[in-house]
């Protein structure tokens, strides 16, 4: 009967299946919204903590630079003459002192024989003055051996000490004769050696710059060469980041294949670029295997050093709760819960700077924070039951909660555990 009656009436039969459905719901309801009130009133909250303790803080920037050739340029004819022909290609390795190119030689050789022909003319010149010398000092002589007789002559014999001097001064003029011939003899074989171009470090041909047949001048690029064993590393560093760089201080860079190396300053260059406020800084690398993909004008990233490394006070990133857009820590004291307004810095692996709000030594709640109320009492789990907080103290992005963590670009590495 009765179930006829709900047949017949199933808008009624509805309404009670929706009310007998509902308690079980409104039941969990009210749980979950007295559970706050139970675990404050009854028993403590179940937390896990971590000691707000100080750790070594050493801020690095990122800064992208490049890597640049030491020896790089265009390898100059230095005496004018037609190109008689390359002795390498685009791209070939070259050593120092290796044979680039040579330029026609026909009048350099010319040149030098004509020097060699000057210089052999002066020495025959400084033969006859020699041999004329010796005859003026014979004659001087004669007549100093006739001062003590009535046919000496004053006259003749100052004349022949004229004579002499004459006779001497021609050969130091001859003498000189000879020093110029030899000059231009060994200017004329440097030009005839300019005619053989030669690599002056080790490097790579980028390009030839003229062609077999072509005359140069003096200073006419002849061949691009690049050094790939010299590279340095010029970084743009702000202008407030230079203050904590000087010479022979070494830093950290990472190249685009990721892997990470060690750079030496070498120069703060004193010059500031006024659009992006920058100064130049020239890097030597480090590689204990050289890379054998390095290029000029490859990225490298370097870590330059926002400032001296100091000791920060800090406190666990998981003990940090947001609630109305101030950062809150729960410090256990007493057995219950307080709340702290904190001030946050910059971020230190798994931790955060606390610039103000906590004390060294406080016990920060970095489990069971979530749903905790300023006065609240807790336990500390010893059990295991909550998850235990990572260890680990890697470098890592920090999760974002205002105040200086979101306006600092800095990373920031630890060795605290």
């Amino acid at each position: 009967m009765h179930l006829c009656n709900y047949i017949a009436r199933p808008y009624r039969s509805g309404h009670i299946l929706r009310r007998v459905l509902a308690w079980p719901l409104a039941a969990v309801a009210l749980i979950a919204v007295a559970a706050p009130a139970l675990a404050q009133n009854g028993e403590p909250a179940l937390v896990r903590v971590d000691e707000v303790r100080e750790v070594p803080l050493s801020q690095n920037v990122p800064v992208i630079g490049r890597l640049v050739a030491r020896q790089a340029g265009s390898v100059s004819a230095r005496v004018e003459a037609p190109v008689r022909s390359y002795q390498v290609e685009v791209g070939d390795h070259v050593r120092e002192g290796q044979l680039l190119a040579v330029l026609n030689d026909a009048i350099l050789r010319a040149r030098s024989a004509q020097a060699e022909a000057a210089k052999k003319q002066a020495e025959a010149a400084l033969s006859t003055r020699q041999a004329e010398l010796r005859l003026a000092r014979q004659a001087l002589a004669r007549l100093e051996g006739l001062k003590s007789s009535a046919a000496f002559s004053q006259a003749r014999y100052d004349d022949a000490q004229r004579e002499v001097e004459i006779a001497r001064a021609r050969v130091e003029e001859a003498q000189s004769a000879i020093a110029a011939a030899q000059a231009d003899l060994s200017l004329a074989n440097i030009q005839l050696g300019y005619t053989r171009v030669e690599a002056p470090y080790d490097g790579v041909v980028m390009a030839k710059q003229s062609e077999t047949g072509a005359y140069v001048r003096v200073g006419d690029p002849l061949v691009s060469l690049l050094s790939y064993t010299d590279l340095e590393i010029e970084v743009g560093v702000p202008y407030k980041r230079v203050a904590a760089l000087a010479s022979g201080q070494q830093l950290s860079f990472e190249l685009a294949d990721g892997t990470r190396h060690k750079a030496q300053v070498r120069a703060v260059l004193p010059e500031e670029n006024p659009l992006t406020r920058t100064r130049r800084v020239r890097l030597v690398p480090q590689f204990d295997d050289t890379p054998g993909n390095l290029a000029a004008g490859q990225s490298a990233t370097v870590y330059v050093p926002v400032g001296e490394e100091r000791d920060v006070l800090s406190v666990h990133k998981d003990a940090i709760v947001q609630r109305r857009n101030a950062d809150i820590v729960y410090i256990v004291q007493d057995g219950k819960a307080t709340a702290r307004p904190v001030r946050l810095g910059e971020s230190v692996g798994e931790r955060f700077e606390v610039l103000g709000g906590l004390q060294a030594g406080m016990q920060a709640v970095v489990r069971g924070n979530e749903r905790l109320r300023d006065g609240q009492p807790v336990e500390i789990d010893t059990s295991g039951q909550l998850e235990p907080i990572s260890g680990a103290e890697e470098p890592e992005e920090p999760k974002a909660s205002g105040g200086e963590r979101s306006r600092s670009s800095a990373s920031a590495t630890t060795g605290a555990s």
